[in-house]
């Protein structure tokens, strides 16, 4: 839920979050520290935040805006279940509480559209197991167009794990106590200053180095390094991993192909994408119909997708046949299907290799491998993973010890497949169609669009026609489709993918954006197409620039304009 907006002018922002709310008399400069704030000591407290440079477009060219609000009666979080009777204003600054948001019905008042949402008791929440990421979840969730500010509990020590969680500003009151103390917070945690150090800004390291993982999609590997500083930080990560599991509409289901999903701890095989991953590979994915029923379990590559591999190619040569299901055995994600190794995350992953297997990794792939099994009616698994794996049905382990690619490996691996298949080769075509049925069931609604198409070009860009006419094409660098306008009609009458409404009065020219939206699927994913509709009408298709979370308030592009009808 981590976000890198400019704020000010959008083709030259002034500055950008996550970024400093400044206490009088701090110095810093605006790039870093957008907001600077105040109180008047009052009871109940009103608090303003300045804006340290001109971020409303419609004030004059001074700094703005300043915003204000009145804090009201905080009760801790202990007391969530009584009511402080004085509730916090409500406006462009909304102060929430634990308990504000357990009894406040008029926070969820569809006309409440604040500018910076200010989460009053943070740090309290942070000493309660999963209150924080709770909190922030729900307030993100409500007000996905604000800015969400957690005074105290920021530092150059958890900004990567914070801003991963959703907050976008942070206060410097924990480095002023370290400072009272003679000590000083850093990436990697609080430590005295030695009397020969040079001045160092940690925070502005910290900020440069959560923005550009940000920027570069690796937030999640660096939260997690950081966290490694703080036993509090791992118990966060992962109340925070365990909630977002159960969430929909929040994950990417296409990537830049620059993008790497880096597994380099144990922590991280809990990943949301990991375990989405997973849960689709145990319960809902369809092996090919037109596969032999025999398994072939086959050791994973560095190199993705594996099929590009000098080891897979091997494999290829050994197997001399097309007509077995390979399945990859590899950690974290478990099994990989060959016909969906090109998609995000089996594309995509990086992980240390060392040939010794967990004892959560073993369970994980046992159990998945059990629920395939017993979904589908093979009569042997050939076992050249070197993963030790039984079950109830013959497993020919062709490894017996060696490496996957050594000679007699290979040998045996041949002769396995000599012995125990009983259908053809597939055609080239075939094996193209049954792989892209099965990525269009993972990211679609189904497979059905695909029926009686043809498969023709040259690898890797196949494209995909219906009665002679292209209706879409392989994007290897997208793991997916680019579809074309003419399956556009097909799309929506065998409603293979999810659809967003357009408000009937308006004439749909740009970007789909909240202006022009009237409703849409709670869980779209980043990247995915979808067909935008205006009443019954099916006008067009779009791509998702944010995931479904983002799209009940927040400004800017939230899907980018693809086909027209």
């Amino acid at each position: 839920m981590s976000r890198l907006w400019g704020l000010g002018d959008r083709s030259k922002p002034s500055s950008k979050t996550p970024g400093l709310v400044l206490s009088i008399g701090e110095e810093m400069d605006v790039i870093w520290a957008p907001f600077s704030t105040s109180s008047d000591g009052s009871i109940p407290r009103t608090i303003k935040l300045h804006s340290r440079a001109p971020f409303a477009p419609w004030e004059s060219q001074d700094n703005g805006p300043t915003l204000s609000a009145t804090i009201g009666h905080v009760l801790p979080p202990s007391l969530d279940e009584a009511d402080a009777g004085e509730v916090a204003s409500k406006g462009d600054l909304l102060p929430v509480s634990w308990q504000s948001l357990n009894h406040d019905g008029e926070l969820m008042d569809s006309t409440l559209n604040p500018h910076v949402v200010v989460l009053t008791d943070a740090l309290q929440l942070a000493n309660r197991p999963g209150r924080l990421v709770e909190a922030i979840h729900v307030i993100k969730r409500q007000f996905p167009g604000a800015l969400l500010w957690a005074p105290g509990i920021g530092g150059p020590d958890n900004c990567a794990v914070m801003t991963w969680f959703g907050i976008d500003l942070f206060d410097t009151t924990r480095s002023q106590q370290a400072e009272a103390h003679g000590a000083v917070l850093t990436w990697n945690g609080p430590r005295y200053l030695s009397e020969e150090e040079p001045s160092v800004n940690h925070w502005e390291v910290a900020l440069t180095e959560t923005r550009s993982a940000i920027a570069n999609n690796s937030l999640r590997e660096l939260a997690q390094s950081q966290s490694l500083s703080s036993p509090r930080l791992v118990e966060h990560m992962r109340n925070y991993d365990k909630m977002m599991g159960n969430k929909i509409g929040y994950l990417s289901q296409v990537v830049d192909s620059n993008t790497t999903l880096r597994i380099h701890s144990v922590e991280s095989h809990d990943d949301p994408i990991i375990t989405d991953w997973v849960d689709f590979i145990t319960n809902e994915y369809q092996v090919p119909s037109s596969l032999d029923d025999v398994l072939v379990l086959l050791p994973c590559s560095a190199r993705k997708p594996y099929s590009s591999s000098r080891s897979h190619q091997a494999f290829r040569r050994a197997m001399n046949h097309n007509s077995a299901h390979e399945v990859m055995v590899t950690s974290p994600l478990g099994l990989v299907p060959r016909d969906l190794e090109e998609v995000w995350p089996a594309g995509h992953y990086d992980i240390p290799v060392t040939g010794d297997w967990t004892q959560d990794e073993s369970t994980r792939v046992t159990k998945m491998l059990d629920a395939i099994i017993a979904k589908n009616n093979y009569r042997v698994v050939i076992n050249h993973s070197g993963f030790d794996y039984h079950c109830d049905i013959p497993v020919v382990d062709t490894r017996q010890g060696d490496s996957a690619t050594n000679h007699n490996a290979l040998k045996r691996l041949s002769a396995a497949i000599l012995d125990n298949m009983r259908v053809k080769r597939r055609s080239g075509e075939l094996m193209n169609l049954e792989s892209f049925r099965s990525v269009s069931r993972f990211h679609y609604n189904n497979d059905t669009w695909l029926e009686g198409v043809q498969v023709r070009g040259r690898f890797p860009r196949w494209k995909i026609l219906k009665d002679d006419v292209q209706i879409a094409m392989w994007a290897p660098e997208r793991g997916g489709f680019s579809l074309s306008k003419s399956s556009i009609p097909l799309l929506d009458s065998l409603d293979s993918l999810k659809r967003v409404q357009l408000k009937p009065e308006i004439k749909w020219k740009g970007d789909i954006n909240l202006a022009i939206l009237d409703s849409y699927d709670n869980s779209i994913r980043k990247g995915e197409d979808i067909l935008v509709m205006q009443g019954s009408q099916c006008i067009g298709s779009a791509r998702a620039a944010a995931p479904a979370w983002e799209w009940e308030g927040t400004p800017g592009r939230l899907a980018k304009s693809h086909q027209r009808v």
